[in-house]
């Protein structure tokens, strides 16, 4: 299991119709990828405009070989992209510890 952390930074005042947007993209395309086995998304406090998104993988291939070559990973962009203040910056993850 790998977990997916994307760190992403909307442009102000754009919460609302970020938030309904990626909401859609997470449950319309990213829930029926291959190897998705959930997802989380989590927005600033003390910076609102900046939100992170979790996802976990079965494989790290499942993400960067048959989700990345997709035509439904242009499609998921084409509905979020036009919020970003920037590129989102993404990593993988493996679990280290836990509770």
């Amino acid at each position: 299991m790998f977990l997916e952390i994307a760190e992403i930074h909307i442009r102000p005042g754009e919460h609302e119709a970020f938030e309904e947007a990626i909401g859609r993209a997470l449950r319309t395309i990213t829930s029926k990828a291959k190897g998705v086995t959930d997802y989380k998304l989590h927005k600033g406090v003390e910076s609102p405009e900046r939100y992170v998104l979790q996802i976990s993988w079965e494989s790290v291939e499942d993400h960067m070989v048959t989700y990345i070559n997709s035509p439904e990973r242009e499609v998921w962009r084409s509905i979020v992209s036009k919020f970003f203040a920037r590129p989102p910056n993404m990593e993988h993850f493996t679990l280290t510890l836990a509770s």
